[in-house]
């Protein structure tokens, strides 16, 4: 018989006074500070040196290879500069917080028109912009493709150190008098919990929380103009994140993911030959015939149940119904989320 994969999370949780002690998550895994984060670029160009795998006959990839051919000083008739060794694409790539003028970006680089392949091809020196029409970066260099085409899109590829940064990003991160971090997921719990721990690691009220994902933290006299030094204290700070009571129930592997603080009031299951019951009390038998009974302690978590369904026989199908049914009836305490 098939069993059901589950997962329950075994993180005990110690009260606020004792979270200095508990092992956890680094605040860097679990937030992030406000404005250092990467940005999205984006370019158009044009791929050369195809074998006759580019755009048969777009009306865009001639202007554009028309244009590129007069700013080299040679003017020909767009008509005659039809090819089916070039092809138009569209540039992307993600500019690093703190990029500096002269860094390597890797791009990739994807086909826009009916070109049937970008084997072989180079893409010729393309401008990257940002989101405020900024222009970043520039891209230039020979499209690395792995596969025959069978298994691999021949379309899209990559350009590794394809691109060279232009400018500095601007900011005066280590001479700020405040900084902001935000949780991945906020939880009113974590917050304050992080507010306590990030105070009592720097000896002082210099952390609060404006959220359920919003800490912010005031520069220490003792760590003036030195941001740096003073974030790579606070993101090494251990701390113990609240989670919600969850399942994620996925109905096609069969697989059930269980938060540890899940749990299951009294109640009682028939499910074709089975029962289970979650009380205080053990029920008896009936007319002295052996049934397939289990019987739950009260406070029992989804996992006991889990395992005891096992226990029965209950296939991943039927599992999950009841689960779902259990919940309907108010007796799992706890988001149920079928992925």
């Amino acid at each position: 018989m098939k069993r059901v994969l589950f997962l329950v999370g075994l993180i005990s949780l110690a009260n606020i006074a004792a979270l200095s002690k508990a092992q956890g998550a680094r605040l860097k895994d679990i937030a992030s500070i406000r404005g250092v984060r990467e940005n999205q670029l984006i370019g158009y160009g044009l791929v050369v040196g195809l074998k006759g795998t580019g755009d048969s006959a777009s009306e865009f990839t001639g202007k554009s290879f028309a244009r590129m051919i007069e700013k080299l000083g040679i003017k020909l008739d767009q008509a005659s500069l039809q090819s089916k060794n070039v092809a138009a694409v569209i540039i992307t790539a993600k500019l690093p917080a703190f990029a500096k003028a002269g860094n390597p970006l890797d791009v990739t680089v994807s086909s826009i028109g009916d070109a049937a392949s970008l084997v072989g091809g180079t893409l010729l020196q393309s401008p990257l912009r940002a989101g405020n029409d900024e222009i970043f970066a520039v891209a230039q260099g020979s499209i690395s493709i792995t596969g025959d085409g069978a298994t691999v899109h021949t379309t899209s590829g990559r350009i590794p150190n394809g691109a060279m940064i232009e400018r500095d990003i601007q900011g005066d991160f280590s001479n700020k008098k405040m900084y902001r971090m935000t949780l991945h997921n906020p939880d009113f719990t974590t917050a304050a919990r992080s507010v306590l721990t990030i105070n009592k690691e720097l000896g002082g009220l210099y952390a609060s929380a404006k959220d359920a994902g919003t800490i912010d933290i005031i520069t220490p006299s003792a760590f003036e103009n030195r941001g740096v030094e003073l974030m790579a204290t606070v993101e090494a700070i251990e701390i113990n994140p609240d989670q919600r009571a969850r399942v994620l129930i996925n109905e096609k592997t069969g697989t059930i993911v269980i938060g540890e603080k899940v749990k299951i009031s009294k109640v009682g299951i028939s499910h074709g030959s089975l029962t289970l019951t979650v009380a205080d009390d053990k029920p008896k038998k009936k007319g002295g015939v052996d049934e397939k009974i289990t019987v739950l302690d009260t406070g029992a978590s989804v996992g006991d149940l889990v395992q005891a369904l096992n226990k029965l026989g209950v296939s991943p199908k039927d599992l999950i119904s009841i689960l779902q049914s259990v919940k309907a009836a108010g007796a799992l305490h706890g988001e149920l989320e079928t992925m």
